[in-house]
C-alpha cells in the first residue's frame, strides 16, 4: 500500500472531527446546547414540513386576472388622458387584451396620438424580462376609430413586478402571523411557494396568503336606479359591484375610491361594547383624514359603500362628518374574520388575488408518528446491517460499520451547516445508504481477497485491491449520483429531500469507505504488522462458485422478455393508479378522535357533499383512514371547496392529520417534470456507460435498465399501488442501483477480456460473475435488509415506497446476471476495440 503521509491522515481525521462537531448540535438538548463551548456550532439539522409539521402552499397569479386589471386601468388612463387633451369621444370600451374607442372628430386623430403616446413608452422592465418592453400598441383608423393593444411581453412584465410585491407582502403578513421561519420562494415566472412549519390552521393561512385585501370606501351613486344601471349602461365614472349575501345585493358605486388600504396606517380587531359584534377599528394618516373628513361631511346622511376585494361587505350610514382619523368597520364577521381582516389590512394589499394552486399540510402528531416510525427502521436495519457485516468479514466488517456509521454522521454534519431540510423521504435515503455504502468497501475487500490468493503480500494485496476497485466504485455509484441530481432539479417537496440525502450519501459514501476505511488500514496496518488477512473473512465461500449462468441464458432471457411484455400490455390495458401529483384532486389523512374510524359513515357523509368520486380506504391502524376526492371540473377552486366542506363535515370528530391538494395546473407541469426527469437522468446515464465502456456493454446496461423499468411498473399495475412523485423517486433509484450492479459485472468483464482474449464469451461472462458473486450477494443482502426493515417498520408513509424499492433492488440484482450478460452475446462482443486494444475474440459459435 503506498505510503500514506502523516498529513494526509491528520486531514482525513480532521474531516471526520469536524462533522462530529458540526452534527453533535442533533445529539443534546437545547438546554445542553446552550451550556456548550461558544465555539462549538450550534446550528441544528432543519426538519422537513412532514417531519415537524406545517404547511406548504402554492400561489399563481392568475394571467386573465392581470389582464382584466391592466385593461381597465389602461381604459382609465385612456379616458382620463382624453379628457385632460380636450378631446371628445365615444365607445370606449375593451374586450380581452383590446380596447377600442371613436373620435367624434377625427381630424383630432394626430392630437389623441400624442396625448396617448405615453401609454405606449417603452417601460425599463426587470424580473424575468431585461429589455424595456412596450405594454401598448396603438393604432388609428380613417374614420376615428383607435384600438389600443396590450402586448404579451406587458402582460409578461407586470406578471413579474406583482409576483415580486405579492412576495413582499406575503412576507409581512406572515410576520404579523408570528410564523416561526417561513419560507418564500418564487417558482417560475408566476407562482410564489410558501413554507410555514408549526401548527396552523391550513384555512386560514390559505385565506391570509390568497386574499388580495384591497379596502376601499365609495360614494353610492344616487344618479339612476341600480337595476336601472344593470339594464342599461351604467354612468361611466360608476359601476355596479355585489354584496356577499345569498342572494347578492347590487350597489352602483363611484369608481374613484374616497380612503384606500394606502390611507389606512394601523387595524385592529375589537368588539363593538354596545352591540357586542366584532369590529375592526381603523386609524388613517393625515391625508386620509383630511379626506374622509371632507368626504362624511358632504355625504352626511347618506350611506357609503365600504368594499374589500370587489365586494361590498357593508353599507354604514354617515351621520356626520369624521374628523379624528378614526374608523370603525362594523361588518358581518367571525372574531376570527375581523382578526384577519385586521391582519391584512395591516400588511398591506396584494396587487391581485393569488389562487392557490398545491397544498401539503402535515399535522404535528403525523410528523412525530412518522418520526418514530423511521427511525426505528433505520436503527433495526443499520444493526442488521452491522451484524451482516461483522458475520462476514470479522475485523475488515467492523472497520466498514465504523465507516457507515461515520456516513450517517457527515451526512447529517452537511445537512445541519447547509440548512437543507431532512425530510420523510430524506431519511429513507440515509437509510437505503446505510445499504448501499457497504457496496464500496465489500468491493474493496473482495478484491484485497484475491489479490491475497495469487500470492501478493498483504501490503501490496491492500494497494492492488483499493486502486482496482476504485474505478468501479466510481462508476457505480456516479450512475445513481446522476439520478439524484436529476431529482434534486426536477422534483419538489418530500422527492427532492430524498435526492438531497441520497446525493449527499454518494459522496460521502466515496470518501469514507475509500478514504476512511484506507486510513484506518494504514493505522491497523502499522500497528500490528500483520502477514495474512485478519481472521473472520468468511466470504471465501463463493470462491468454488463457477456456476454456469450462460447455460440457460435462452430460457431465462425469454421469459424476462415475456414478462417485460406482459407488464407493457398490461399497463397500455388497465392503465396505472396515478396519485394525484399526476391526476389531480386531494388526499386527507384523518384519526379518528375517539374510538376506531367508520369508514362506511365517511363514505355516507362525504356522499352527501356532492364533491365528486370519492375513495375512502383504511391506513395503518384502526383510527385511521385516507380519504382521496378525485379531480373535479372546475379548475383550482374547485379543489380547494372539495376540502373545505369535508373539513366542515368531518373536523368535530376526525383529526386532519394531513392534506394535500393538487390543481390542474400543478399535476400537468408535476407530469411534464416527471417524464423530462426520468428521460434525462436515463439519457445522463446511458452517455455516461457509453462514455465509460464499448458500445455492447452500454447496450447491455440499456436493455437490462429498461428490464427493470418495465418489471416495476408491471408490479404498480399488477398491485394497483399508487404511482405518484415518490415512485419516481423510486423508479430512479432502482435505475441507478440496477446500474450499479450491472457496472461492477462488466468492469470484471472487461477486465478478463484482457486476460484471458481466448476464452469463449459465455464462459468468460459466468467467471467474470462467479468473481464478483461475493460481492454481489452481500450487496444485495444488505441493502435488502436495510428496506426490509423500511418496509416493516417504518409506517405506512414509507413503506410503499421501500416495497418499491426492495423489488427493484432483487429485480436489478437478478437483471446484472440474466439480462447484462446475455446481451453482450447478443450483440456479439468482441475483443480488441479500440478502447480495450489486444486480439480480437468473436462470440460466433457461443451458446
Amino acid at each position: 500500500m503506498p505510503y500514506f503521509s502523516r498529513w494526509k491522515t491528520i486531514i482525513v481525521w480532521l474531516a471526520v472531527l469536524l462533522s462530529i462537531v458540526v452534527a453533535l448540535p442533533n445529539a443534546v438538548s437545547n438546554s445542553t446546547l446552550e451550556s456548550l463551548p461558544s465555539w462549538v456550532p450550534k446550528r441544528q439539522m432543519m426538519l422537513g414540513l412532514d417531519l415537524q409539521g406545517g404547511s406548504q402552499i402554492t400561489l399563481k397569479i392568475e394571467r386573465d386576472d392581470v389582464i382584466k386589471t391592466r385593461l381597465q386601468a389602461t381604459i382609465d388612463a385612456v379616458g382620463a388622458k382624453l379628457r385632460a387633451a380636450d378631446i371628445g369621444y365615444s365607445g370606449l370600451s375593451g374586450t380581452g387584451q383590446e380596447i377600442q374607442l371613436r373620435l367624434r372628430d377625427p381630424a383630432q386623430a394626430n392630437a389623441a396620438l400624442a396625448a396617448l403616446k405615453s401609454l405606449a413608452d417603452p417601460v425599463k422592465a426587470g424580473g424575468l424580462t431585461k429589455n424595456p418592453v412596450s405594454e401598448v400598441m396603438i393604432g388609428t383608423a380613417a374614420d376615428g376609430m383607435i384600438t389600443l393593444d396590450m402586448t404579451n411581453e406587458g402582460i409578461d412584465y407586470r406578471v413579474s413586478t406583482m409576483i415580486e410585491s405579492a412576495i413582499a407582502v406575503l412576507q409581512q403578513r406572515l410576520t404579523e402571523l408570528d410564523a416561526l421561519q417561513p419560507k418564500l420562494r418564487r417558482q417560475g415566472a408566476d407562482r410564489i411557494v410558501v413554507q410555514i412549519p408549526g401548527r396552523y390552521d391550513p384555512e386560514q393561512v390559505k385565506y391570509i396568503l390568497s386574499q388580495a385585501g384591497a379596502l376601499s370606501f365609495r360614494s353610492i351613486d344616487m344618479s339612476m336606479a341600480v337595476q336601472d344601471a344593470v339594464n342599461g349602461q351604467p354612468p361611466v365614472n360608476s359601476e355596479i359591484l355585489y354584496s356577499a349575501d345569498d342572494p347578492p345585493i347590487g350597489y352602483l358605486v363611484r369608481r374613484q375610491p374616497i380612503l384606500t388600504n394606502a390611507d389606512i396606517v394601523d387595524a385592529q380587531a375589537a368588539i363593538n361594547a354596545q352591540s357586542g359584534n366584532p369590529v375592526v377599528n381603523l386609524r388613517l394618516g393625515p391625508e386620509g383624514t383630511a379626506r374622509f373628513a371632507k368626504a362624511t361631511a358632504d355625504s352626511a346622511g347618506t350611506t357609503v359603500a365600504i368594499v374589500l376585494d370587489g365586494a361590498v361587505i357593508a353599507t354604514p350610514l354617515v351621520r356626520k362628518a369624521i374628523t379624528d382619523g378614526t374608523v370603525q368597520l362594523a361588518a358581518d364577521m367571525s372574531t376570527e374574520g375581523a382578526g384577519d381582516l385586521a391582519l391584512l389590512l395591516r400588511a398591506g394589499a396584494l396587487p391581485t388575488p393569488l389562487t392557490v394552486v398545491e397544498e401539503r399540510s402535515i399535522g404535528a402528531g403525523r410528523g412525530a408518528d412518522s418520526i418514530h416510525s423511521i427511525m426505528m427502521a433505520g436503527a433495526i436495519g443499520a444493526i442488521l446491517v452491522v451484524l451482516f457485516m461483522l458475520a462476514f468479514y470479522g475485523l475488515f466488517g467492523a472497520i466498514a460499520s465504523l465507516a457507515v456509521a461515520l456516513n450517517v454522521v457527515m451526512i447529517i454534519a452537511v445537512l445541519s451547516a447547509t440548512g437543507l431540510s431532512l425530510t420523510l423521504p430524506g431519511i429513507a435515503g440515509i437509510v437505503l445508504t446505510i445499504g448501499m455504502a457497504v457496496d464500496s468497501n465489500v468491493l474493496i475487500y473482495e478484491r484485497i481477497r484475491e489479490e491475497v490468493k495469487h500470492g501478493r503480500s498483504l501490503r501490496e494485496a491492500l494497494d492492488y485491491g483499493f486502486s482496482r476497485a476504485f474505478a468501479a466504485i466510481v462508476d457505480a455509484n456516479i450512475t445513481t449520483l446522476i439520478a439524484a441530481i436529476i431529482l434534486l432539479f426536477l422534483g419538489t417537496g418530500a422527492v427532492r429531500g430524498f435526492a438531497v440525502t441520497l446525493a449527499i450519501g454518494i459522496v460521502t459514501t466515496l470518501f469514507t469507505a475509500y478514504t476512511l476505511t484506507r486510513v484506518m488500514l494504514e493505522v491497523w496496518l502499522r500497528r500490528r504488522q500483520p502477514t495474512e488477512l485478519p481472521d473472520g473473512i468468511r466470504t471465501g465461500i463463493f470462491d468454488g462458485a463457477a456456476f454456469r449462468f450462460m447455460a440457460i441464458r435462452n430460457y431465462v432471457f425469454s421469459l424476462t422478455t415475456l414478462l417485460s411484455v406482459v407488464s407493457m400490455l398490461l399497463f397500455g390495458a388497465l392503465g396505472i393508479n396515478l396519485g394525484i401529483d399526476f391526476s389531480g384532486g386531494s388526499v386527507i389523512e384523518l384519526k379518528a378522535r375517539e374510538g376506531n374510524a367508520d369508514i362506511d359513515d365517511i363514505t355516507g357523509r362525504l356522499y352527501e357533499l356532492n364533491i365528486g368520486d370519492v375513495t375512502v380506504k383504511p391506513f395503518g391502524s384502526p383510527q385511521d383512514v385516507v380519504v382521496r376526492v378525485h379531480s373535479r371540473d372546475g379548475g383550482e377552486n374547485a379543489e380547494q371547496t372539495s376540502v373545505i366542506l369535508i373539513r366542515g363535515e368531518l373536523e368535530d370528530t376526525y383529526e386532519f392529520r394531513r392534506v394535500e391538494v393538487v390543481g390542474p395546473t400543478i399535476s400537468g407541469d408535476l407530469t411534464k417534470a416527471a417524464t423530462i426527469g426520468v428521460l434525462a437522468s436515463l439519457l445522463a446515464i446511458i452517455v455516461y456507460i457509453w462514455f465509460r465502456f464499448e458500445w455492447q456493454f452500454a447496450a447491455g446496461a440499456i436493455v437490462a435498465t429498461l428490464h427493470d423499468v418495465l418489471l416495476t411498473i408491471g408490479l404498480f399495475v399488477v398491485t394497483g399501488m399508487e404511482f405518484n412523485l415518490t415512485s419516481i423517486a423510486a423508479l430512479l433509484t432502482i435505475v441507478g442501483y440496477s446500474l450499479n450492479d450491472t457496472v461492477v459485472v462488466y468492469d470484471r468483464v472487461r477486465e478478463n477480456l484482457k486476460r484471458y482474449p481466448r476464452m469463449p464469451l459465455p464462459i468468460l461472462i459466468d467467471t467474470s460473475i462467479n468473481q464478483t458473486l461475493s460481492r454481489t450477494v452481500l450487496t444485495g443482502a444488505t441493502t435488502m435488509l436495510a428496506l426490509a426493515a423500511l418496509c416493516i417498520f417504518g409506517g405506512e408513509a414509507v413503506q410503499p415506497f421501500a416495497f418499491v424499492m426492495l423489488f427493484g433492488v432483487a429485480v436489478g440484482t437478478f437483471s446484472s446476471i440474466y439480462v447484462a450478460g446475455p446481451v453482450l452475446i447478443l450483440f456479439k462482443l468482441r475483443h480488441g476495440t479500440e478502447k480495450t486494444g489486444g486480439p480480437t475474440l468473436s462470440a460466433r459459435g457461443a451458446r
